[in-house]
Order: C-alpha cells, then sequence, then structure tokens
C-alpha cells in the first residue's frame, strides 16, 4: 500500500529533475536567441542596402541550396530552438502531472518523454555510426553547426559527461512518471475493490446470518395472515355471510 509520503517524495524528485531539464531548454533556447541575433547583424553588414552589386560567393551557394532544399537559412538555428522550446513544453506537464498528480498529465509525459529520448538516442547513434554525416545535412548558411562541432570536438570529454548526464537525468524522469503513475491508481484500485467486497457481503449477510431467516419468515406468515384475514372480512361483507350466520344461529336462552 502506498503511503502519502512515499508518494510525496517521488513527486517532489520528479519536478526537481524537470527544474533541471526547463533549465536546460532554456539555455538553448537562449543561445539560439543569440545565434540568430548573430546572423542577422551579419546578414545585415553583408547586405547594407538593396542596391549593392556585390554579392559573395558563399551567399550565392547559400541562396541556392535554399531553393534546392525549401529551408530558410539558418534552419540550424531555427531547430536547435525548436529542440529548447519542445523540452520546456514536456517538462512543465511533467511539473504539473507531479504537482497535481494526475494519471493523465503522467501518461502523457512518459509518452512524450520516451519519444524524445528515443529520437535523441536515434541522433547520437546517427552520429556515431555515419562519420560523413555532414554531408548528409543541408548546407548551413550560418555556419553554427560546424562552429558547435568544432566546439564539441575540442571539449569532447566534458561534452560527453553532459550528454551522459542529461540522458540519466531524463531516464531517471521517465522511471519516476511511471512509479508516480503507479501509486496514484493503486489506491484507487483498492478503494474499487473493498468497495466490491462491502457490496458482496451486505447480499450474503441475510443468507449467512441464522437469526435473520426466522425474523423473516415470520414477517412473511404475519403478512400474509394479514392479508388473507382482509381477504375473508371483505368476502364476508359482499356476500352478506355475517347476517345469515347470525341468523341461522339458535338462540340459547337459560330456562
Amino acid at each position: 500500500m502506498a503511503t502519502p509520503c512515499c508518494q510525496g517524495f517521488t513527486a517532489f524528485l520528479l519536478k526537481f529533475l524537470n527544474f533541471l531539464q526547463t533549465f536546460i531548454g532554456i539555455s538553448i533556447i537562449i543561445y539560439s536567441a543569440y545565434m540568430l541575433n548573430h546572423w542577422h547583424h551579419h546578414h545585415d553588414l553583408q547586405f547594407p542596402n538593396s542596391g549593392s552589386i556585390f554579392v559573395s560567393n558563399s551567399v550565392v551557394s547559400a541562396l541556392q541550396e535554399l531553393n534546392k532544399n525549401s529551408l530558410p537559412a539558418p534552419w540550424f538555428i531555427y531547430a536547435f530552438m525548436g529542440i529548447g522550446v519542445i523540452l520546456c513544453c514536456i517538462t512543465c506537464i511533467g511539473h504539473v502531472g507531479a504537482e497535481a498528480v494526475n494519471g493523465c498529465c503522467l501518461c502523457f509525459y512518459s509518452l512524450l518523454m520516451t519519444t524524445f529520448v528515443l529520437l535523441e538516442v536515434s541522433l547520437v547513434a546517427f552520429i556515431a555510426i555515419d562519420h560523413h554525416w555532414e554531408k548528409d545535412l543541408p548546407m548551413d548558411p550560418t555556419g553554427e553547426l560546424h562552429s558547435l562541432y568544432t566546439f564539441i570536438q575540442q571539449n569532447m570529454d566534458v561534452c560527453k559527461w553532459i550528454g551522459i548526464a542529461v540522458i540519466v537525468i531524463q531516464a531517471f524522469s521517465l522511471f519516476l512518471a511511471i512509479i508516480l503513475r503507479t501509486l496514484v491508481s493503486s489506491p484507487r484500485l483498492n478503494h474499487d475493490m473493498e468497495g466490491d467486497y462491502d457490496v458482496v457481503r451486505r447480499t450474503r449477510e441475510p443468507l449467512l446470518d441464522p437469526r435473520l431467516s426466522p425474523t423473516s419468515g415470520l414477517a412473511k406468515g404475519d403478512a400474509r395472515g394479514g392479508h388473507s384475514d382482509i381477504w375473508s372480512s371483505r368476502m364476508r361483507e359482499k356476500y352478506h355471510l355475517d347476517g345469515e350466520a347470525r341468523h341461522h344461529i339458535p338462540n340459547q336462552n337459560p330456562s
């Protein structure tokens, strides 16, 4: 039987881990906004006015790649920002489910977190297996993808442990959400079973208790006797049997 203390402690741990993931998501959003601002500033310096004739070869290739793939130029920045927004939304749902101890929110949070972790694992496996993964992606005119990849290569040990910590936090959050969902459903199931048992016990009590059978039999006998007496009196009144009976009774006067 789950105690309120165990349920509260599990909810507290889940909220704390969701807070850490929310911090990671907000950091991703802030860094994406910085990269987007840097891109727009660099783009404005390249094109000070619409009448500029000089266009660099890199910008021409970027426009050709844009027309080919139908993607915006800072697609990597948008995708990176989208990851942060999705992570914040998922952690918000998990925090609401842990705070309200709502089974529906916890189930939805578990489904979203499972999907997100699987996507992360698939991305890491794709990068680890395909050593030429940069060529499979569309060209990034902003250069932020190459800068991020270079930073990760230069700080591989730190980034590796950070990635492992993030995966562990997300997996443990999913585990706690499943446990809390089980703790929420267990008291309801026990309550329903106790209610069904009470109904069955109350139904079988008159059959099992010998003291109730004679009482009920007497009550039924009295009811039947009362009904028969009423019926007999009505029949005598209808056919005037009382008067005839009194008329045929002889007078017995004392001599």
